[in-house]
């Protein structure tokens, strides 16, 4: 179980589409609105979840057409956000829009984020501890994971809302944006390289 448990937290740490941009609402938008794009991601992360338990998941990408069509839309929602990150301007605020992205926002990208279910089909399927009540191995992991999940979660929230407080020179604020930007890119280049099986 502890295996288990690096795993995940390695996993979940890694900046991706999701954490990234709670770290831009937090900064762009401060705490309340940040929570609820939380807590949207997190609706989203356990349907995730659960589509990868249940298997609907593995139906649903085992038919080439629609995984290339849920491919090629997730690749476009993801670069449409590292467009807007890498142009936000001289202001960290990795989401530029006139409103808040709210619960359904974050629902939204969970549902689309190819590392969400890379990460959830990771923990899944492997680190078997319990093969005897699978049942309640999958309970575990739930919970170990959505521990895991919400603590880094609240940390990149944080880093976002102390970002948007410290004021930094307009230089620096570009460069968080660029590299926040390259980083989401190196999401969906990762994805694309993903061996398909």
């Amino acid at each position: 179980m502890l295996t288990f448990t690096l795993a995940v937290v390695f996993l979940v740490i890694t900046p991706g589409p999701g954490v990234l941009s709670l770290a831009g609402v937090g900064a762009a938008f401060g705490y309340r609105e940040g929570s609820r794009y939380m807590a949207g991601l997190f609706i989203g992360h356990n349907i995730v979840s659960l589509a990868v338990v249940t298997g609907l998941a593995a139906i649903m990408l085992a038919h080439d057409g629609l995984r290339t069509v849920l491919g090629l839309a997730s690749a476009a929602y993801l670069l449409f956000l590292a467009y807007k990150i890498a142009f936000a301007g001289a202001r960290v605020a990795f989401i530029i829009r006139p409103a808040p992205p709210g619960l359904k926002g974050g629902a939204l990208l969970q549902v689309i984020n190819p590392k969400a279910y890379a990460v959830n089909t990771a923990i899944f399927s492997n680190f078997a501890f319990m093969a005897d009540r699978p049942g309640l191995e999958i309970a575990i992991k739930w919970a170990i994971m959505l521990s895991i999940w919400l603590a880094a979660h609240v940390f990149w929230l944080w880093l976002g809302v102390t970002i948007r407080r410290l004021d930094l020179p307009e230089k620096t604020q570009r460069i968080i944006n660029i590299i926040m930007a390259l980083a989401m890119l190196a999401v969906v280049a990762l994805a694309a390289l993903a061996p398909q099986s």
